[in-house]
Protein backbone atom coordinates (compact mmCIF):
# COMPACT_ATOMS: atom_id res chain seq x y z
CA UNK A 1 0.00 0.00 0.00
CA UNK A 2 3.07 2.06 0.75
CA UNK A 3 4.19 1.69 -2.82
CA UNK A 4 0.81 2.73 -4.18
CA UNK A 5 -0.30 5.58 -2.08
CA UNK A 6 3.63 7.45 -2.58
CA UNK A 7 3.86 6.96 -6.08
CA UNK A 8 0.18 8.28 -6.71
CA UNK A 9 1.17 11.54 -4.41
CA UNK A 10 4.36 11.93 -6.20
CA UNK A 11 3.35 11.84 -9.49
CA UNK A 12 -0.05 13.67 -8.96
CA UNK A 13 2.09 16.58 -7.86
CA UNK A 14 5.16 16.26 -10.13
CA UNK A 15 2.60 16.08 -13.22
CA UNK A 16 1.40 19.78 -12.34
CA UNK A 17 2.40 21.49 -14.87
CA UNK A 18 4.45 19.01 -16.52
CA UNK A 19 4.49 19.11 -20.49
CA UNK A 20 2.12 15.95 -20.00
CA UNK A 21 -0.37 18.29 -18.79
CA UNK A 22 0.34 20.84 -21.16
CA UNK A 23 -0.43 18.17 -23.96
CA UNK A 24 -3.98 17.71 -22.03
CA UNK A 25 -4.48 21.37 -22.06
CA UNK A 26 -3.59 21.36 -26.03
CA UNK A 27 -5.55 17.84 -26.41
CA UNK A 28 -8.99 19.37 -24.56
CA UNK A 29 -8.69 22.94 -26.60
CA UNK A 30 -7.79 20.87 -30.07
CA UNK A 31 -10.60 18.07 -30.15
CA UNK A 32 -13.14 19.08 -27.22
CA UNK A 33 -14.20 15.25 -26.70
CA UNK A 34 -12.69 15.04 -23.43
CA UNK A 35 -13.74 11.37 -23.00
CA UNK A 36 -11.81 9.81 -25.55
CA UNK A 37 -8.62 12.01 -24.65
CA UNK A 38 -8.82 10.73 -20.78
CA UNK A 39 -9.08 7.10 -22.40
CA UNK A 40 -5.87 7.90 -24.61
CA UNK A 41 -4.50 9.61 -21.53
CA UNK A 42 -4.94 6.49 -19.30
CA UNK A 43 -3.84 4.12 -22.03
CA UNK A 44 -0.53 5.67 -22.87
CA UNK A 45 0.15 6.29 -19.33
CA UNK A 46 -0.30 1.94 -18.30
CA UNK A 47 1.80 1.17 -21.21
CA UNK A 48 4.69 3.72 -20.63
CA UNK A 49 4.57 3.63 -16.83
CA UNK A 50 4.30 -0.28 -17.48
CA UNK A 51 7.81 -0.24 -19.32
CA UNK A 52 9.50 1.97 -16.56
CA UNK A 53 8.14 -0.06 -13.74
CA UNK A 54 9.44 -2.96 -15.25
CA UNK A 55 12.74 -1.38 -16.30
CA UNK A 56 12.97 -0.43 -12.64
CA UNK A 57 12.31 -4.34 -11.23
CA UNK A 58 15.08 -5.63 -13.74
CA UNK A 59 17.42 -2.59 -12.23
CA UNK A 60 17.39 -4.19 -9.04
CA UNK A 61 18.57 -7.51 -10.33
CA UNK A 62 21.96 -5.78 -11.69
CA UNK A 63 22.90 -3.94 -8.65
CA UNK A 64 23.57 -4.72 -5.61
CA UNK A 65 21.82 -3.65 -1.95
CA UNK A 66 24.28 -0.63 -1.37
CA UNK A 67 24.40 0.17 -4.52
CA UNK A 68 20.95 0.13 -5.38
CA UNK A 69 20.61 2.72 -2.71
CA UNK A 70 22.82 5.08 -3.59
CA UNK A 71 21.95 4.89 -7.14
CA UNK A 72 17.93 5.30 -5.91
CA UNK A 73 18.65 7.87 -3.41
CA UNK A 74 20.63 10.42 -5.79
CA UNK A 75 17.88 10.39 -8.51
CA UNK A 76 15.25 11.01 -5.96
CA UNK A 77 17.11 14.08 -4.97
CA UNK A 78 17.84 14.71 -8.70
CA UNK A 79 14.01 14.28 -9.65
CA UNK A 80 13.41 16.78 -6.62
CA UNK A 81 16.00 19.84 -8.61
CA UNK A 82 14.08 18.21 -12.35
CA UNK A 83 10.54 18.75 -10.75
CA UNK A 84 11.66 22.75 -9.85
CA UNK A 85 12.59 23.09 -13.49
CA UNK A 86 9.20 24.50 -15.32
CA UNK A 87 8.17 22.20 -18.22
CA UNK A 88 7.27 23.91 -21.75
CA UNK A 89 5.85 21.66 -24.45
CA UNK A 90 7.53 21.82 -27.54
CA UNK A 91 6.41 21.92 -31.52
CA UNK A 92 7.15 18.19 -31.70
CA UNK A 93 4.65 16.99 -28.89
CA UNK A 94 1.98 18.76 -30.30
CA UNK A 95 2.19 17.43 -33.90
CA UNK A 96 -1.02 15.22 -33.58
CA UNK A 97 -1.18 12.19 -35.87
CA UNK A 98 -4.19 11.61 -37.63
CA UNK A 99 -5.54 8.38 -36.03
CA UNK A 100 -9.03 10.14 -34.51
CA UNK A 101 -9.02 11.53 -31.05
CA UNK A 102 -8.45 8.51 -28.68
CA UNK A 103 -5.63 7.21 -31.29
CA UNK A 104 -3.87 10.78 -31.27
CA UNK A 105 -4.06 11.66 -27.90
CA UNK A 106 -2.55 7.89 -27.23
CA UNK A 107 0.49 8.45 -29.53
CA UNK A 108 0.70 12.11 -28.55
CA UNK A 109 0.85 11.29 -24.67
CA UNK A 110 2.65 7.81 -24.84
CA UNK A 111 5.29 9.54 -26.90
CA UNK A 112 5.51 12.97 -24.71
CA UNK A 113 6.12 11.09 -21.76
CA UNK A 114 9.18 9.27 -23.03
CA UNK A 115 11.80 10.25 -20.63
CA UNK A 116 9.85 12.59 -19.00
CA UNK A 117 10.10 13.32 -15.29
CA UNK A 118 7.05 11.30 -14.16
CA UNK A 119 8.37 7.95 -16.48
CA UNK A 120 11.20 8.28 -14.65
CA UNK A 121 10.50 8.94 -11.50
CA UNK A 122 8.37 5.64 -12.38
CA UNK A 123 11.78 3.68 -12.76
CA UNK A 124 13.22 4.97 -9.67
CA UNK A 125 9.65 4.53 -7.60
CA UNK A 126 9.58 0.57 -8.51
CA UNK A 127 13.18 -0.28 -8.12
CA UNK A 128 12.71 1.56 -4.74
CA UNK A 129 9.64 -0.80 -3.75
CA UNK A 130 9.62 -3.52 -6.25
CA UNK A 131 5.96 -4.19 -6.30
CA UNK A 132 5.69 -3.29 -10.18
CA UNK A 133 1.70 -3.27 -9.91
CA UNK A 134 1.20 -1.20 -6.94
CA UNK A 135 3.77 1.64 -8.46
CA UNK A 136 2.39 1.17 -12.17
CA UNK A 137 -1.69 1.75 -10.36
CA UNK A 138 -0.28 4.95 -8.34
CA UNK A 139 1.96 6.65 -11.23
CA UNK A 140 -1.35 6.02 -13.02
CA UNK A 141 -3.78 7.21 -10.86
CA UNK A 142 -1.26 10.29 -10.13
CA UNK A 143 -1.44 11.00 -13.93
CA UNK A 144 -4.58 10.62 -14.01
CA UNK A 145 -5.55 12.97 -11.14
CA UNK A 146 -3.14 15.87 -12.30
CA UNK A 147 -4.76 15.56 -15.92
CA UNK A 148 -8.39 14.78 -15.86
CA UNK A 149 -9.53 17.89 -14.31
CA UNK A 150 -6.57 19.25 -17.24
CA UNK A 151 -9.13 17.80 -19.32
CA UNK A 152 -12.13 18.70 -18.28
CA UNK A 153 -12.13 22.01 -17.22
CA UNK A 154 -8.99 23.59 -19.17
CA UNK A 155 -8.75 26.78 -18.99
CA UNK A 156 -10.91 27.70 -15.72
CA UNK A 157 -8.35 25.76 -13.78
CA UNK A 158 -4.89 26.27 -15.78
CA UNK A 159 -4.95 30.05 -14.51
CA UNK A 160 -5.38 29.28 -10.96
CA UNK A 161 -3.45 26.51 -10.44
CA UNK A 162 -0.45 27.51 -7.61
CA UNK A 163 2.17 25.51 -9.89
CA UNK A 164 5.17 26.98 -8.30
CA UNK A 165 4.18 25.83 -4.91
CA UNK A 166 2.58 22.28 -6.08
CA UNK A 167 6.50 22.36 -7.45
CA UNK A 168 7.83 22.92 -4.29
CA UNK A 169 6.04 20.42 -2.63
CA UNK A 170 6.92 17.78 -4.81
CA UNK A 171 10.33 18.59 -5.02
CA UNK A 172 10.37 18.78 -1.13
CA UNK A 173 8.57 14.80 -1.48
CA UNK A 174 11.21 13.99 -3.82
CA UNK A 175 14.26 15.28 -1.59
CA UNK A 176 12.49 13.58 1.39
CA UNK A 177 12.25 10.40 -0.58
CA UNK A 178 16.02 10.22 -1.65
CA UNK A 179 17.50 11.55 1.50
CA UNK A 180 15.91 8.11 3.52
CA UNK A 181 16.96 6.26 0.90
CA UNK A 182 20.29 7.21 1.24
CA UNK A 183 20.34 6.93 4.80
CA UNK A 184 18.84 3.58 4.79
CA UNK A 185 15.37 4.89 6.26
CA UNK A 186 13.35 2.87 3.52
CA UNK A 187 13.82 -0.55 5.40
CA UNK A 188 12.77 0.54 8.58
CA UNK A 189 9.85 2.49 6.80
CA UNK A 190 8.58 0.05 4.78
CA UNK A 191 9.53 0.72 0.80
Amino acid sequence: MNAFLVSTAIVALAEIGDKTQLLAFLLAAKFRRPWPIVLGIFAATVANHAFAAALGSWLTTLLGPQALRWVLGLSFIAMALWTLIPDKLDEDDARLPRLGVFGATLVAFFLAEMGDKTQVATVALAAQYQALVAVVAGTTLGMMIANVPAVLLGERIAQRMPVKLVHGIAAALFAVLGVATLFGAGAALGF
